[in-house]
């Protein structure tokens, strides 16, 4: 996960909304399930994906009151703790 991509899909989610992020997350597991979709192609999907769903965790989180900083930061805490593991 990149933390300036998610930040970069948090900007495009209060511009316009969630639901576009959600639909393109919706294709791109569409688009794993490819028989002829290389390795290389499934990688770059995933991280894609990764930081999708982190945006949108992120988002939720800024929608309940946590200030956008303090939300990036225990999204990648929770992140960084499960790698950990």
């Amino acid at each position: 996960m990149k933390l300036p991509v998610i930040k970069h899909v948090l900007g495009f989610v209060e511009t316009h909304d969630q639901d576009w992020v959600i639909e393109t997350i919706d294709l791109l597991e569409y688009m794993t399930e490819l028989p002829s979709i290389k390795d290389e192609e499934l990688d770059v999907i995933g991280e894609l994906l990764s930081n999708f769903y982190g945006a949108l965790e992120v988002h939720k989180s800024i929608q309940e009151g946590i200030p956008a900083k303090e939300a990036l930061n225990q999204f990648m805490g929770r992140v960084l703790g499960s790698i950990d593991k």
